[in-house]
């Protein structure tokens, strides 16, 4: 039977059918048709469903002992992971993926570094930066080994935002700036300037104000010509911030207002980029002896900063 009729039977397996199939059937035929009925039932959004379809494969495959299909098993496993990450269980799904990784990569399958990627963005998703930095970095060197610099590069780009968020600025920059190689090589231009624009920011954290004023620079350069407003925004902030850093308080402060007029025209407002800017305005005018307008500033900004502090404890 060819490729394309064997295909066409399988269209013809109604769902019906597969529930039907169930107690004729044992073993791993039977976690299989269990798979089969929680992919169908993933695709139609019903993932509470599908989630428990797919745990009870994976509990038949795992009975199975010696016998069971590895594939099998991680293709149970990988499926909980995608259950579990579209109900917003992001450590549970990691967890669930995790597993998936590890039998594929002890089979050597093919699909087992486009999962690890996967994986690596659910660890960071799920605020596990140690387990993102711990699988990108294996991902990072199986890319270059099979030669996909730019998919390195991405591996590399995840591991200093994981660096970033546990605040290692040395190690982060070390590992967007070998991204942003990459990136170079490879002619993604806007990719090194997202580089370029973290770099600034660790500079800025370690107290390198001609270092972070010179990252963001390039930056700026590559998204002003892009016309990518939004990104050319956050760039400019780090600018402003580098500014203040080197004391160049009054070029700071317009930076920054250039900053809020950029974010005032966004729909929707970014409300807690515009606190963070305001803040950093009303300190500069304080430190400048202006304390008037910065007590000004810091009162309304307090009423916005309520609202959003009740919105994280009611979500």
């Amino acid at each position: 039977m060819s490729d394309d009729e064997e295909a066409g039977q399988d269209e013809l397996v109604t769902e019906e059918m597969l529930w039907d199939r169930i107690p004729e059937v044992e073993g791993a035929e039977r976690a299989s048709t269990y798979y089969e009925l929680s992919a169908r039932i993933y695709a139609r959004g019903q993932y509470d469903e599908a989630l428990a379809l797919a745990e009870t494969a994976c509990d038949i495959y795992s009975g199975l002992g010696v016998g069971a299909s590895s594939e099998g098993l991680a293709q149970a496993y990988s499926a909980i992971g995608y259950n579990l990450n579209q109900l917003k269980r992001m450590e549970e799904a990691a967890t669930a993926m995790s597993k998936a990784v590890e039998i594929l990569r002890t089979n050597k399958s093919p699909i087992a570094l486009e999962l690890a990627c996967t994986l690596g963005e659910w660890w960071y998703s799920s605020k596990n930066y140690l387990k993102v930095i711990e699988t990108m970095q294996e991902c990072a060197q199986e890319h270059l080994l099979d030669g996909n610099e730019i998919g390195a590069a991405n591996d590399l780009h995840l591991i200093g935002c994981a660096y970033r968020e546990i605040k290692n600025h040395e190690a982060a920059i070390r590992s967007f700036n070998e991204a942003r190689a990459l990136f170079k090589k490879n002619h993604e231009v806007i990719h090194v300037a997202r580089c370029d624009q973290k770099i600034a920011a660790c500079q800025i954290e370690l107290g390198n104000g001609e270092d972070a004023l010179m990252s963001a620079r390039k930056a700026l350069d590559v998204f002003e010509t892009a016309h990518d407003h939004r990104r050319e925004a956050s760039a400019l902030f780090e600018y402003g911030k580098a500014q203040i850093l080197l004391t160049r308080l009054d070029d700071g402060l317009n930076t920054l207002e250039q900053v809020l007029q950029s974010a005032a025209d966004e729909e929707p407002r970014n409300f807690e980029l515009i606190v963070d800017v305001e803040s950093r305005m009303a300190a500069v005018m304080r430190s400048q002896g202006r304390a008037a307008e910065a007590d000004e500033i810091i009162r309304r900004l307090a009423t916005v900063s309520a609202v959003l502090n009740e919105q994280s404890e009611s979500s």
